[in-house]
């Protein structure tokens, strides 16, 4: 079979020829001239010449600054001491000698159970006791005349030191009817009425041992290495009122709900309007450092997963330089890793890789406190 072009080949065959001369010389020639008066180079050389151009990165300065730190705790104030002020035998509660809000002084007498038959109880022994002694006495003349045993008076001396005891004990008892206070505080609920029954353990008042007071809160677990017992800290409740104090108490392990740590800080003066139980945030200032502030913007990772940021050597080349974020603020990310006069790329660092040659171009548009 033979196959016969036809002039709709020759054309496209024409077409084709054109469109690849005009690709490699960039221009068309109509009746032997340039359709631009200029001399224009080819699409080729222009593209060659293009990839030889240097990447243009916009970098800045960093030098160290002075970090200041503050890690702020929420919580509550809370009292020293919660202290019930328990009966110490059965009765029925005579008197209460405080009420709700009363400032109670250590050893001063609160409540008073009726003695009942403790008296009488102690009169009886009291009488015992002074029958033995009077038989002591008796037994002990005998035997310097010869009359009685030492066996005897063994046996009375006995009694005699039962006897004693017996009076002991029974105004021991008659003593457990009167409530003293056994630390200084404010009387709270719960309290006993007076007619009410108090067993022996029971509560007569409760005292709230104000002085010192302490503030309550949850260290973050990222701040755990930066606090310290003895470290000071401003307090501030949702009254408004400040008050200065001293961490005494850091958990030793974590709350397994919150991931935080219990830390107490004991407030250096006692202050009436400081009350239990009230929200409140304590702030504690740690030691200034150097550090490094960037934007985020300027953070990169690298093919291993790794942060940091892109710089640029002496030689104008790429390198990317791990560093660690140590905290974020509304300024920007304070960081470590970089070394003083580090030129970090804030623009342009996806588009460049480790090793390669760039032209820096100072940026302008810096964060408050980096240095161009």
């Amino acid at each position: 079979m033979t196959f016969t072009l036809k002039g709709s080949h020759f054309a496209a065959i024409l077409i084709t020829a054109i469109i690849g001369v005009w690709m490699y010389y960039g221009d068309i020639k109509v009746g032997g001239q340039s359709a631009d008066s200029n001399d224009t180079k080819p699409i080729a050389e222009r593209n060659q010449e293009v990839s030889t151009e240097l990447f243009k990165v916009s970098y800045a300065v960093l030098n160290p600054e002075n970090r200041s730190k503050t890690v702020t705790l929420r919580g509550r104030t809370k009292e020293d001491a919660i202290i019930p002020v328990r009966a110490e035998t059965t009765g029925i509660l005579e008197q209460r000698l405080v009420n709700r809000g009363d400032f109670v002084e250590k050893g001063q007498l609160v409540c008073v159970i009726s003695r009942g038959a403790r008296e009488a109880n102690l009169e009886s022994a009291k009488a015992r006791l002074s029958q033995m002694e009077a038989d002591y006495a008796a037994n002990k003349k005998l035997i310097e005349k010869g009359f009685a045993t030492d066996s005897r008076l063994r046996q009375v001396k006995f009694d005699l030191n039962a006897a004693k005891a017996q009076v002991k004990l029974a105004e021991l008892e008659l003593s457990y009817t009167e409530i003293k206070a056994n630390a200084s505080g404010v009387v709270q609920d719960p309290i006993a009425e007076p007619g009410n029954v108090i067993n022996m353990g029971g509560t007569c008042v409760t005292l709230v041992d104000r002085d010192p007071m302490f503030f309550t809160g949850q260290l973050s677990e990222t701040d755990i290495n930066d606090v310290k017992p003895g470290m000071k800290a401003n307090v501030t409740l949702v009254t408004g009122v400040e008050a200065e104090g001293t961490i005494t108490y850091i958990a030793p392990s974590t709350d397994p709900q919150t991931r935080t740590f219990l830390t107490d800080i004991r407030l250096d003066s006692s202050n009436d309007k400081i009350q239990g139980g009230l929200t409140a945030s304590a702030a504690i200032k740690l030691t200034e450092t150097s550090a490094y502030r960037i934007s985020p913007s300027w953070l990169t990772l690298s093919d291993n997963g790794d942060l940091g940021v892109k710089t640029i050597t002496q030689e104008n080349r790429v390198e990317f330089t791990p560093v660690k974020v140590l905290s974020q603020t509304n300024q920007g990310f304070w960081i470590e890793g970089l070394k003083p006069n580090t030129r970090v790329i804030t623009m342009g660092q996806e588009y460049v890789i480790s090793g390669e040659e760039v032209e820096p171009v100072p940026d302008n548009n810096l964060i408050a406190g980096v240095q161009g």
